[in-house]
């Protein structure tokens, strides 16, 4: 029996509410880590919100409104010691992360705050597995991984502890942040000699 327009369309619309729901989870999971590192003083982390202007109000705390500006990225604060952090958060319930679920804005974002000092990086979910890629690595990815997306088993070195949490200073190797902080590339030279390339 073929599969008419009407069932796709609606398969499509559940999956998009998936994706969606997940998304949620996973940028409350996030906030979740910066308040955890709030209350242990080790960062200052907030979502950035959306810039938009109210056009219309509609009453009961309603209203209708547009954006107004290119987004900062997602996540933006303060480490203890007073380096900079930005990030990006991405998600994806399939099995594959692509380099441009980043839209151009966002690279152009992440690479100025880098230029400058800012650890950069991308919060990235892969079904229930988290990571926290530095930009340096996402920008170069198919130097390093042989294409233009990564898999869960590619990003196993820059897995973080989720506890509820995506603690996202935390690599679960322990080797930590900070010590990405302190030798920037480095850091990233040596991790990548331990990554894992595959389908």
């Amino acid at each position: 029996m073929p599969v008419t327009w009407e069932a796709k369309h609606l398969a499509r619309r559940y999956q998009n509410a998936v994706n969606n729901a997940q998304g949620h989870f996973f940028e409350d999971a996030i906030k979740d880590g910066c308040a955890y590192y709030s209350a242990r003083g080790r960062a200052e982390i907030d979502k950035t919100p959306e810039p938009f202007r109210v056009m219309e109000k509609l009453g009961g705390g309603i209203f209708k409104g547009r954006f107004t500006a290119h987004a900062q990225p997602d996540f933006q604060g303060t480490l203890a010691g007073g380096r900079s952090i930005v990030f990006e958060a991405k998600h994806t319930t399939t099995d594959r992360l692509k380099r441009d679920v980043l839209t151009g804005e966002q690279q152009d974002a992440l690479e100025r705050h880098h230029s400058r000092g800012a650890v950069a990086a991308v919060c990235a979910g892969i079904g229930n597995n988290f990571f926290f890629v530095p930009w340096a690595v996402w920008r170069e990815m198919k130097e390093h991984f042989g294409r233009k997306y990564v898999t869960a088993a590619n990003l196993e070195p820059f897995r973080v502890r989720f506890n509820g949490a995506v603690l996202f200073l935390d690599y679960k190797n322990g080797s930590g942040l900070l010590r990405f902080c302190r030798t920037g590339e480095e850091f990233i030279d040596e991790f990548l000699k331990t990554e894992v390339k595959g389908p």
